[in-house]
């Protein structure tokens, strides 16, 4: 089964739809080190390049969803690099996996073979962004190839059920007259009364002559087709490393803290791993050595937590309690605009710099005593 074919299967769908969505919807940063910290490079190409825009075109949840769909259906993502006269990459085009061929060449460098109609462009390696399914570390394998017997197996058990319920759900039965028909009056009669096993608009038949209808019941293939399709959607969801509860699979009926956890733990074992490998890919095929010598990008997790407005205020208070962050920085997190006296590092007894911790005497008998002294 090709790729449209598998899309048409709709756990498949939802599965590539939520894992590109999700990916394509966190910020992507670009950071320079300034004196030993870690700072935005907001005026650099590099986080125009991954943030804002990444050609003329696309956005970036445009890009990155593209080059998503591309990894997880046929194991390859690639995106050409064009650079500016200093070698900088100044934009980044989507190729689609079935257009390009990757070669090892003698001296261990690779080249790409993109196919255009007629026309193949050879591209270098330091042009091409690859990002690889599991593989051999130079080229990622077709998932859809190996999963191609789940996704047959769901194809033929959505046939099986559109065939029964486009009948109403009715089987097949015998219509029993008690005299001998000859083949055209056989042939007028299965006409006549195809309804009354097919389950047509008619309600009430009316059967002469000593006819009398015995319906066949569901054969056991059709008895166990709606658990078969509930266990082909399971295994599709294993295929594309997806918790079925992120794809409204009918084995889950209500939400509580065990889903929160599956949710965690999606985010944890799938989630981030993916990331990584596009943040490693882009540093080695976009980045130049110079940038690679003084910047870094990463994606910004902090974006799955705006969803959960409690979860975010809690961590954001700890932080600046312990004199983690300052009031500042959590109010940048937020997008809020910047208030005086908020740049300063506080901690959770008196909220007081913490250069002076221990010059400010404490409340009688309260809870920072002991941080204070």
């Amino acid at each position: 089964m090709g790729v449209d074919g598998a899309l048409q299967i709709s756990t498949v769908w939802a599965c590539i739809d939520r894992r590109a969505t999700l990916v394509a919807s966190l910020p992507f940063f670009a950071y320079e080190q300034v004196g030993g910290e870690k700072v935005l490079a907001r005026k650099s190409r590099l986080y125009e390049l991954l943030h804002e825009s990444p050609n003329s075109r696309m956005t970036p949840f445009d890009f990155w969803r593209a080059m998503m769909m591309n990894h997880d259906l046929r194991g390859n993502a690639y995106a050409r690099i064009d650079r500016d006269g200093a070698g900088e990459a100044v934009a980044m085009w989507p190729m689609p996996a079935d257009q390009v061929e990757s070669e090892v060449l003698e001296n261990g460098s690779m080249i790409y073979k993109y196919r255009i109609g007629n026309d193949v462009a050879v591209l270098s390696d330091r042009n091409v962004l690859h990002i690889k399914n599991l593989g051999n570390g130079t080229t990622g394998m077709a998932k859809l190839e190996f999963m191609r017997a789940t996704t047959d197996e769901a194809a033929k058990s959505q046939t099986n059920a559109s065939r029964l319920f486009a009948s109403g759900g009715k089987p097949s039965g015998v219509l029993m007259i008690d005299k001998v028909l000859d083949k055209e009056q056989r042939a007028t009669v299965k006409r006549n009364f195809v309804d009354m096993a097919e389950g047509g608009v008619s309600r009430l038949f009316v059967l002469e002559a000593g006819m009398s209808y015995v319906p066949m019941g569901l054969s056991p293939v059709d008895q166990q087709l709606l658990e078969t399709r509930k266990f082909t959607a399971e295994q599709l969801c294993q295929w594309l490393d997806v918790p079925p509860v992120l794809v409204h699979h009918t084995n889950v009926t209500a939400w509580g803290s065990g889903i929160e956890q599956l949710i965690q733990g999606f985010y944890t074992t799938a989630l981030r791993p993916m990331l990584i490998n596009i943040e490693q890919a882009v540093r080695k095929r976009v980045m130049t050595p110079r940038q690679r010598a003084t910047m870094t990008v990463e994606f910004s997790l902090d974006a799955l937590l705006r969803g959960n407005p409690k979860d975010r205020a809690e961590i954001l208070a700890k932080l600046i309690q312990n004199g983690v962050i300052t009031r500042a920085e959590a109010r940048q997190l937020e997008g809020w605009p910047y208030m005086e006296g908020t740049n300063v590092l506080t901690a959770q007894t008196n909220l007081a710099p913490l250069a002076m911790l221990g010059q400010i005497k404490p409340a009688s008998g309260g809870a920072g005593a002991d941080i204070a002294q």
